[in-house]
């Protein structure tokens, strides 16, 4: 009988293996969406769709199966090894639910609908994107009735990127947002402040130059990642020593790329503070989506769009823009990159609005998995709401229901991360001022980021997928998410603004 470390050590290589596939995979759809050329579509759906399949297919092998399911029965003394097999079974039970050939008819589905999400983008007609997409829909919902769910079906494609949440504690989640925002939105909407600076012309090749010296300062290890252009901001790893940041260039809008970069970097940073030593495992893994859109939206917000970060970094960026930042002084700057105002796009808005936006795709979401909602009518719904929640009238499909990639990549429960995301962030942040002097200084300068790189990469990176996103977010704050904080920090800084 093979011992215990035996059998963990055979586990261990299965799941690098599978690993490799699903990297090897994420490479290719990296490339498609940064180089690969337009003709190399069709053949590259049936590359993905063969290297998903095959990944699914190890993943859910007998003879594995039976390897973890002996792992289970053993008494294992090292604690991280014990939950890495009991994740994997979870998985595993989970990933049996569905057939290599379904996974394969799903990942073709995404790339056709990728495919034609840019095409309907470049001519900015929904229509284009509609039968992929509707397509997409009818493949996520058998997914759900396949893997089951309690309550609403939407929980099933929740589960796959947030397993602490469902849509009943989401709608209880928004119920205290929304109405403790809307007022908040319409002070500040009010204020008078200038953000024109912002939409200057800016070049292109010094935009990218200050973009790339930036994600550098911020601690992104350009020897382990590279970043790139993309239609989409996006952040993709094949392991810890090789991940991928993509932004993209506004010549007139100065915002849209800075805060991609820094957006994308908080991402990276926790990708690359993950332990390398565990790829492929669970403890390798991220803790969920929520706590990963926690370290880009704490990066992004909490630290570059404070005072203390421009109070430091306003000088270094007018060596990068001196004729279009001349006048322009640390106050003035702050305020302007800070204004409230009801906007269309998602990644460019305030980071007060900013959750109207993802309020207005989850109930679409939820409506479409319900099947309350036809594809075919998602531009009405979508327009609807954003002049029922934020009071505008969308212009067209571009600026409105084309705008996000995620429904063409099948992503289907995400949205819910990105808001859940910003209120674990305040409350990591809350807890890393109290415990970083240099955080509460008013100049927040290269050392003060790295003391609190540090400080992630010990308390929230390390852990890997060990503790889900509530058991990681009381050992880290001392109690579960408490959404109080991010009202608190946006009061505080929206009031004071």
């Amino acid at each position: 009988m093979k011992s215990t470390a035996e059998l963990y050590e055979q586990y261990s290589e299965h799941m690098k293996r599978i690993a490799d596939m699903r990297y090897a995979a994420a490479v290719l759809q990296w490339d498609q969406e940064t180089y690969m050329p337009a003709k190399g579509a069709e053949r590259r759906a049936w590359q993905l769709a063969t290297l998903s399949e095959t990944a699914h297919e190890m993943a859910t092998d007998a003879k594995f199966e039976q390897l973890v399911e002996e792992l289970i029965q053993r008494d294992n003394p090292h604690r991280a090894r014990h939950v890495n097999v009991a994740l994997t079974h979870e998985d595993l039970q989970r990933q049996k639910k569905l057939s290599g050939a379904f996974v394969r008819k799903l990942s073709e589905a995404v790339s056709r609908a990728f495919n034609s999400w840019i095409a309907a983008r470049k001519a900015n007609n929904f229509g284009l994107f509609e039968k992929d997409l509707e397509q997409l829909v009818a493949l996520k919902r058998e997914s759900a009735e396949l893997y089951g769910y309690e309550g609403h079906p939407y929980n099933a494609l929740i589960y796959e990127y947030e397993r602490s949440v469902t849509v009943d504690k989401l709608d209880s989640t928004f119920q205290t947002i929304i109405p403790a925002l809307t007022p908040l939105v319409q002070q500040a909407s009010k204020a008078t402040l200038n953000a024109d600076f912002l939409h200057r012309f800016y070049p292109k090749e010094k935009q990218w130059e200050w973009g790339m010296w930036l994600v550098k300062e911020l601690g992104f290890d350009l020897e382990a990642g590279r970043q790139d252009i993309s239609e989409h901001p996006f952040t993709t790893n094949f392991s810890a020593k090789d991940v991928r940041i993509t932004t993209r260039i506004d010549e007139q809008d100065f915002a849209n790329m800075t805060w991609s970069c820094i957006h994308e970097a908080g991402h990276a940073l926790y990708e690359q503070g993950l332990p390398d030593s565990e790829y492929g495992l669970p403890s390798g893994e991220y803790a969920s989506l929520s706590i990963h859109e926690s370290q880009s939206r704490l990066w992004e917000n909490c630290v570059g769009r404070s005072q203390a970060f421009w109070n430091h970094y306003l000088p270094v960026l007018k060596s990068y823009f001196p004729e279009q930042l001349q006048e322009v002084d640390v106050t003035a700057f702050y305020k302007g990159i800070n204004k409230v105002q009801p906007s269309f796009i998602r990644t460019e808005a305030d980071e007060i609005t900013y959750h109207f936006h993802v309020y207005i795709r989850y109930q679409v979401e939820k409506e479409l998995i319900a099947g309350t909602l036809a594809v075919k009518d998602i531009p009405a719904r979508w327009n609807e709401l954003y002049q029922q929640h934020l009071g505008i009238k969308v212009p067209d499909d571009r600026t409105g229901c084309l705008q996000d990639v995620h429904w063409s990549h099948g992503s289907f429960g995400y949205f819910p991360t990105y808001s859940m995301g910003s209120f674990y962030a305040a409350q990591f942040w809350t807890k890393a001022q109290k415990d970083i002097p240099a955080l509460q200084q008013p100049d927040m300068d290269a050392n003060a980021l790295a003391e609190l790189l540090a400080w992630l990469r010990k308390h929230i990176h390390a852990s890997g997928r060990l503790l889900d996103s509530e058991a990681l977010c009381k050992a880290v704050t001392g109690e579960p998410l408490n959404v109080n904080y991010f009202i608190h920090y946006a009061r505080e800084k929206f009031t004071g603004i």
